[in-house]
């Protein structure tokens, strides 16, 4: 096999790297901003356990957690395909991370400024929807897309649950071929490909953030 064909085996596995990263997005997001948030705002125990929760998720290696969900959900009678635990682990895996970007954001703003949301008889939820996690938000687009990067080389872990992405079709091309060097330097090629269009896109849209905001947070 030529290196041009090696790559075209290795794309054979894209759509389920695409669909475990889409997936994993889904997890990684909400969680995300909801454990953000939560921990930004609770206190005593509810802030403990909300803690804990990130940093299980966060500080847990991910190959012992796809193993550990993967087989051992069954034994209490939540049956999920190899596609969907390896999503929700690394989604929610990147999404422990990306809280403590929300929670960092949170806090580095001016606390005038939900006083003032207050003052004109805004409620404490719509200070946060309309004034405080726009603000946030654009300020966490540059560490969400790093994050979102992260997900997409995480994908290469769910071939350890057997699953046909582009890392497991590499293994296969390379026991075939004999010719591992060409077969991982596809491989590393193919999610450099993926990778960097993405990270355009992060610089695209933290100027365009920027621009809008002009600079100026004062509410």
């Amino acid at each position: 096999m030529n290196f041009f064909q090696i790559i075209l085996g290795i794309y054979e596995g894209f759509w389920i790297t695409a669909i475990v990263m889409m997936l994993g997005l889904l997890y990684a997001v909400p969680f995300a901003l909801l454990a953000g948030v939560l921990q930004h705002f609770s206190t005593g125990a509810t802030r403990w356990v909300v803690t804990g929760i990130i940093e299980f998720w966060r500080s847990s290696p991910v190959i012992v957690l796809l193993y550990a969900f993967y087989y051992s959900l069954p034994a209490f009678g939540i049956y999920l395909s190899a596609i969907g635990v390896g999503s929700m682990v690394l989604g929610l895996n990147i999404g422990g991370y990306g809280s403590q970007s929300v929670r960092a954001a949170l806090q580095s703003l001016s606390r005038g400024q939900s006083e003032a949301g207050l003052a004109l008889g805004l409620g404490r939820f719509q200070v946060l929807r309309f004034v405080e996690l726009p603000q946030a938000i654009a300020a966490m687009i540059p560490t969400f897309i790093n994050q979102a990067i992260q997900l997409i080389k995480g994908t290469s872990l769910v071939s350890l649950l057997t699953l046909t992405d582009m890392t497991f079709r590499a293994k296969e091309i390379a026991q075939v071929s004999y010719n591992p060097v060409a077969v991982y330097s596809g491989l590393l090629l193919s999610y450099l490909i993926i990778c960097y269009p993405v990270t355009i896109l992060g610089r695209h849209m933290e100027k365009s953030t920027t621009k809008g905001r002009g600079g100026h947070n004062d509410f």
